[in-house]
Parts: structure tokens; C-alpha cells; sequence
């Protein structure tokens, strides 16, 4: 574990590499989830080698030492773009994702970032709750992003 790893209640959350094996079949069925959702033009989705680039913060949680959720932060000058989130739909329910959106939030803010974006599609309807639950608002596009009535895109401020 790194100084920065969480552990309770048999639930640990720590940053890890994303090309494991187990993680990678987390990241498969989070594009499998996905990919029929959307028109190819709107998954915006990252692949393994950009998640292992050194801007990215990439953390894992697991249960009894299995990979059951992940999630990423792309750190750049202006923001973190969280990207990757996904739990494994048999431990849903239980907080898994709001304690791996803060961790991977608390650990962005430790290198500097204050405000977090991301983009997610309008059929994930869990995923907007959980994040509008801990405070991200709809926005426009930013970055190299477009408007897409099949995209949600969202914003918050850490101070």
C-alpha cells in the first residue's frame, strides 16, 4: 500500500498500475457496459497506454484483495478529468464508488488540482446521481470536447 492507500471495512483503495490483468477485465467490462449505449463518435473513453501515462493517477479498490471497482484522474494544468470510473455491478450499492471518487479527488488535490471535470453519457443514470452527490454541476464542453446530445458534462470545485 502507498501513504496514500485507504482501508475500511475489507475494502482497500490504493493507486495502482491499470495494466493488471483483473483490472484490465474491469476496464473490458466497463467498455462492454458502454460501447452499445453510444454511437462510436460519442465514447469517449481511454485506452490502457494513456492511462499509463505519468499525468494520470489511477486507483483501484479492492475486497479481499479482488479488484472490484477503478478509477482515474488525468492531472493537467487546468483540471483533473476523472475518466475510467466503474464498479463492478455485484458490489454496487454498498459506497464503493463514492469513497473511489473521493480518493481519486483527495489524491489530484494533493498535486494541486482544485477543479475536476468529467464527461459521461446521458444512459448512466447511476453515475450522474453519484456524482452529483458529491457536488459536480452540469456544465458545457471544455477541452477538445464538443457538444453531444449523448454526453454529460459536469464540473467541480475543491478548495
Amino acid at each position: 500500500m502507498t501513504v496514500d492507500a485507504v482501508s475500511r471495512e475489507g475494502l482497500t483503495i490504493d493507486l495502482e498500475r491499470p495494466d493488471q490483468e483483473e483490472v484490465i477485465g474491469l476496464i473490458d467490462a466497463l467498455d462492454a457496459y458502454q460501447k452499445p449505449l453510444y454511437p462510436l463518435e460519442s465514447f469517449h473513453g481511454i485506452d490502457l497506454q494513456e492511462l499509463l501515462q505519468p499525468q494520470v493517477l489511477f486507483a483501484v479498490a479492492r475486497e479481499s484483495g479482488r479488484a472490484v471497482g477503478c478509477g482515474a484522474v488525468v492531472v493537467s494544468p487546468e483540471h483533473g478529468e476523472l475518466k475510467r470510473m466503474y464498479v463492478d455491478p455485484r458490489c454496487r450499492g454498498r459506497g464503493i464508488g463514492g469513497r473511489l471518487l473521493a480518493f481519486i479527488e483527495a489524491a489530484a488535490t494533493r498535486q494541486g488540482c482544485r477543479r475536476f471535470v468529467l464527461e459521461t453519457g446521458i444512459h448512466q443514470e447511476e453515475a450522474l446521481a453519484l456524482y452529483e452527490r458529491f457536488g459536480y454541476t452540469r456544465c458545457g464542453p471544455f477541452g477538445s470536447y464538443q457538444a453531444d446530445p449523448m454526453s454529460v458534462f459536469m464540473v467541480k470545485l475543491r478548495t
